[in-house]
């Protein structure tokens, strides 16, 4: 019985890991701005994010409190991934391009589990 319980500590956090969501979002910047849908992301503690970005003018984009930057050029599509693992709001800033220094384009809100 023993050797059973140490078998199945081990193998959960494997498990969790491996249940854990994906989740992808395709975003769309025009001027500056988001073309559609929402001005924030909500996602849970532990998913796996991807947010796939398309622009008409080279940006850069940080994500805030993840501390993560994707420069995005116009005709590619840029990604970032990482695990939402910090629980709050998140601001994602415009850095160059058409947008004024330093806009907010979205939110990300990451929920505890």
């Amino acid at each position: 019985m023993r050797h059973l319980l140490a078998v199945l500590t081990l193998a959960l956090p494997v498990a969790s890991a491996a249940i854990a969501a994906e989740r992808v979002f395709d975003l769309t910047i025009a001027h500056g701005r988001l073309t559609a849908g929402e001005d924030t992301i909500r996602v849970k503690q532990g998913d796996n994010i991807v947010l796939r970005w398309h622009s008409d003018w080279p940006i850069v984009l940080h994500l805030h409190g993840y501390e993560i930057e994707t420069r995005v050029m116009p005709g590619a599509v840029a990604e970032t991934r990482f695990e939402a693992r910090a629980t709050g709001r998140f601001p994602v800033h415009v850095h160059g391009g058409q947008a004024r220094s330093e806009s907010v384009l979205v939110y990300l809100e990451v929920y505890p589990e």
